[in-house]
Parts: C-alpha cells; sequence; structure tokens
C-alpha cells in the first residue's frame, strides 16, 4: 500500500491528510506535524509513506474547509481499511446533519442494535478519517462529551464552528 500525506493549517492546528490513488485513509488533527507523521507509521505500519506530490490538494483543502465549520462542497472517495459494522456506524455518522450531536446509543439504535452502545464508540474510537467522517458529532447520552482521539477541546471547538457556520 502506497500512501501519500499533506498538512495543513487549521484553526485547530495542523490537519494531516493521507490518501492512497483510491482515497482518502487518514485525516489526523494536532500540534505537531512529526507526531501526526509518526501517528500515520503506526496506523499502517506495512503501508510505504511518502510526502504527497499535489495529486490531492483539492481533497486537502476541502477537508480544511470542513474544519473551519464550513459545509461539504465535494464527495470525497475513501479508502478505509475496516470491519462491516465499523463502516455502518461511520455511514450512520455521515448522516449527522453539520453542527448537530447524536448519542451513542441514538447511532446504536439508528443501525438497529440498541446494546452496540459500546461498539459504536469503539468505531468512533477506531475511526481514522476524523471530520470526513465526523465522530466529533457524538457524545454521552447527558450531553457531555465523550474522548476524542484529537482532544475534547478540539471536538468542543469543531461542533462550536459548525454551529456558528450553520
Amino acid at each position: 500500500m502506497k500512501i501519500g500525506y499533506a498538512v495543513a493549517k487549521s484553526s485547530l492546528g495542523k490537519v494531516l491528510v493521507g490518501a492512497t490513488e483510491r482515497g482518502i485513509s487518514a485525516v489526523y488533527l494536532g500540534d505537531a506535524e512529526s507526531s501526526l507523521l509518526e501517528e500515520l507509521r503506526n496506523e499502517y505500519p506495512q503501508a510505504e509513506i511518502s510526502a504527497a506530490e499535489g495529486s490531492f490538494g483539492q481533497w486537502v483543502k476541502e477537508i480544511v474547509q470542513r474544519v473551519e465549520g464550513n459545509p461539504p462542497r465535494m464527495e470525497l472517495p475513501l479508502d478505509l481499511q475496516a470491519t462491516a459494522f465499523q463502516r455502518r456506524v461511520w455511514q450512520e455518522l455521515q448522516k449527522i446533519p453539520r453542527g448537530s450531536t447524536r448519542t451513542y446509543t441514538q447511532v446504536a439504535k439508528a443501525l438497529g442494535n440498541p446494546k452496540a452502545v459500546r461498539a459504536v464508540a469503539r468505531a468512533c474510537a477506531m475511526n481514522p478519517v476524523s471530520i470526513v467522517v465526523p465522530c466529533h458529532r457524538v457524545i454521552r447520552e447527558d450531553g457531555s462529551m465523550a474522548g476524542y482521539r484529537w482532544g475534547i477541546s478540539r471536538k468542543e471547538q469543531l461542533l462550536t464552528q459548525e454551529r456558528a457556520a450553520r
């Protein structure tokens, strides 16, 4: 597997976008390019990873626009390794409107499996393409923010920006 990557600046820090020739495989948020790149290498240890040569610049721009709370302007192709259940969860998350939230329980019920709350939470935690699959829109039953791979403050900021741009 060959993955090209690019790093862009956003209001939430750095955004790393990794992609194969088939689509986006990674969208990571952080403060340092080096740690984001290390995370990409850890997630895809068998992949040949190198800086992209402008081949997916419009995808990077689109993702940064979404980070800033703007609505999607284009469909982004994904190239993800996932279980069937993870794919179903991620597809359900993509149905959540910008600036809105759902609880883990609501997502499990929407999938027709109301007892799968923990499995839904695990699928959210395993999501390698934040922003494109908006796991930041899933919260606890009591309305509080649950864990977010890129930090609770980023999750809160993403939701605030989405609500402001509606």
